[in-house]
């Protein structure tokens, strides 16, 4: 163990420069806005003067060339067919373009899983209220003994009504991946659509959404990817897309243009943004892929590696069982909190944690027991020191 955190170590001391974030803080939380390195930030930052050097230009030339680019590179990176992915700003404006345009009855059931991301439920529920459908919610075992009780629970409340189901590839409270390809396939046999909340998924992860089969999928590039903030897709598929219209409505809806499909015309221009986010996604693919020999095959690796020692260590530093087996973890785990501290505020402990002790890391509320949760996160930057000190506070504020 000691030679592999001297490795741990090691990448992080390489690594940590290419980043801005702040030297004080000891940053655990790359999964809940990612951090985007300063290569990346500096493309964006030259496409910014483009536009703005001449926006006319742009807009009526450059935009187009540099948004099909971006599309390809990542079409490739998740495993789609061009013609199939569109970008959107982040993950929930996708989950709610699919649930607003899908039409619902008031016999309809639409299904998820009580560790759905709040955004999304919270979408879900008003698309539910408007047309009278029925959200059913499969609880899912937490502490957790192996992906199959996910299967189990959510196959156990289809029914003939169930129309759609909204899942997530990997979960946000408590940072399990689901069983997401058997979980498709076996909705699919039952003739049920499937809306995959991807958000952690792409770059955390390996994807090919053609052999996950879902209906729709949509991802964050700006979480693993490491792309500028407001860059996510969504992934229809073909058959679907002239279902799937966007929230906003505009030139596309009426567009002459027969060179590309309704779906892609209308989500690619939506009215006048900053769409330099998106245009850095390749930007960000190639400069996460150049930071290890093995590329992002081994980056993925190293994460998980990591967070995997990390819990280990936290585990014992708190006397707990790991809440999941390994296999359901990509690069965030999560520890239960137990005894006195489960009686705190969850918005205090962590302002606790980082205004006492400079570290930024989610504690998150639950609805059973463990009643809070701590979510770590392991990014190449990261170094087992930083969970090693987070564990040491830990220990502080239980004595």
């Amino acid at each position: 163990m000691k030679e592999e955190n001297a490795n741990f170590n090691l990448h992080a001391f390489d690594f940590e420069k290419f980043w801005s974030l702040e030297p004080e803080v000891i940053f655990l939380n790359h999964g809940s806005f990612g951090a985007c390195p300063k290569a990346v930030l500096e493309v964006q930052q030259r496409l910014r003067q483009q536009l703005e050097a001449e926006p006319v230009r742009f807009f009526g030339r450059d935009w187009e060339i540099l948004i099909d680019h971006a599309r390809s590179k990542l079409a490739k990176f998740v495993g789609s067919d061009v013609e199939d992915l569109v970008f959107v700003p982040n993950a929930t404006t996708g989950v709610n373009a699919v649930l607003r345009s899908l039409s619902f009855a008031p016999a309809d059931e639409i299904l998820t899983t009580n560790h759905e991301y709040n955004a999304c439920r919270n979408a879900l529920d008003f698309v539910a209220s408007r047309t009278g459908a029925r959200v059913v919610v499969a609880k899912i075992p937490f502490p957790i003994a192996s992906p199959q009780e996910v299967v189990t629970a959510v196959m156990e409340q289809v029914s003939p009504r169930t129309k759609l189901a909204l899942l997530d590839h990997v979960t946000s409270q408590t940072a399990l991946i689901f069983p997401i390809q058997e979980l498709v396939k076996q909705l699919q046999a039952q003739g049920v659509n499937t809306l995959v909340d991807g958000s952690h998924a792409p770059g955390m992860i390996p994807l090919n959404l053609v052999e996950i089969g879902a209906t729709y999928y949509v991802g964050n590039c700006h979480k693993w990817l490491c792309a500028p903030k407001g860059a996510g897709f969504l992934y229809v598929q073909r058959d679907q897309q002239t279902k799937i219209r966007p929230l906003t409505i505009s030139h596309g809806a009426n567009s002459p243009r027969t060179d590309k499909s309704r779906f892609q015309l209308e989500f690619d221009w939506m009215g006048t943004d900053d769409p330099t986010a998106y245009m850095c996604v390749p930007e960000a693919i190639d400069f996460m892929d150049s930071l290890l020999p093995g590329g992002w095959i081994e980056l993925m690796q190293r994460n998980h590696q990591m967070v995997l020692a990390a819990r280990k260590l936290l585990c014992e530093v708190l006397e707990v069982a790991p809440v999941c087996p390994e296999e359901m973890i990509g690069s965030m785990a999560v520890l239960p909190i137990y005894g006195k501290l489960a009686d705190w505020d969850f918005m205090f402990f962590h302002d606790q944690l980082l205004d006492r002790f400079g570290i930024e890391v989610p504690v998150i509320p639950w609805e059973g027991n463990p009643r809070l949760l701590i979510r770590v996160s392991a990014q190449i930057y990261n170094q087992l020191q930083h969970y090693e000190d987070l564990g040491k506070v830990l220990k502080d504020l239980l004595d």
